[in-house]
């Protein structure tokens, strides 16, 4: 059995506005390289894509076995001394949920979630090579569904709907392999529940229940290409 978010006319408006945002954002990004490389590089601009790898705390599996696409423009704003530290903006395309293969294809438990992300960070960056951030993240719920048999209907009780707004804290590093081309690994966590769920374990006699709070959990490996970013000087031999 499949259940898809019902979406309202403003939910539906809302994931209209998210693609228009994307290209427009693009469009903005492209700008501003042009215009920033006329300006001592103040601005920087980027494009992301790869993969997440992630997981649902709170819903009984474990492992990062859901993948899903996270692609998305990027502007950075570097200032301090050296231009070392720097603020950056993207608009992304995350998807994220949780995948559990069971004995057989009814029991295949699948959490597939789409969002319009929005993360902000504030990175160091040394040598030009390496660079380390921190940051949050504001996430709207774009598309939504979720496939399972009855068997997990008598485990899973849900107390509060799949919340659209997803806001979590982020840890990235990144690392300059090749001209403007940098490799990324984030690590980021929902702070706010997603939603509640009501767990009967069917092991026990006479069942018992519990609470869970649902949690994202993603690590995302992706290629950042900036666009205007300056070349490294070649020290002299």
């Amino acid at each position: 059995m499949i259940y898809n978010l019902r979406f309202t006319r403003y939910d539906i408006r809302i994931r209209a506005m998210a693609k228009r945002v994307v290209f427009i954002s693009f469009l903005l990004a492209m700008i501003l390289v042009s215009s920033s490389a006329a300006k001592a590089q103040r601005i920087l601009g980027a494009v992301s894509v790869g993969v997440n790898c992630t997981q649902v705390d709170g819903d009984e599996f474990f492992g990062y076995h859901k993948f899903g696409l996270n692609v998305g423009p990027m502007v950075a704003v570097p200032f301090g001394k050296n231009k070392k530290w720097s603020v950056s903006m993207e608009l992304l395309y995350s998807q994220k949920g949780s995948y559990h293969r069971g004995s057989t294809d009814s029991t295949t438990f699948r959490l597939v979630q789409d969002y319009a992300e929005i993360p902000i960070l504030v990175h160091f960056t040394d040598k030009k090579l390496i660079s380390g951030g921190v940051g949050f993240s504001y996430g709207r719920l774009i598309n939504y569904k979720e496939t399972k048999n009855s068997f997990y209907d008598s485990i899973f009780h849900y107390q509060t709907p799949l919340s659209n707004n997803d806001i979590s804290v982020i840890a990235d590093l990144q690392v300059r392999i090749w001209s403007k081309l940098w490799v990324n690994l984030r690590y980021q966590y929902s702070v706010k529940s997603n939603r509640t769920v009501l767990v009967t374990d069917p092991s026990t006699y006479p069942r018992t229940s519990y609470t869970r709070k649902q949690y994202n959990n993603v690590i995302t490996l992706r290629l950042t290409w900036v666009f205007n970013q300056e070349k490294i000087n070649k020290r002299a031999k």
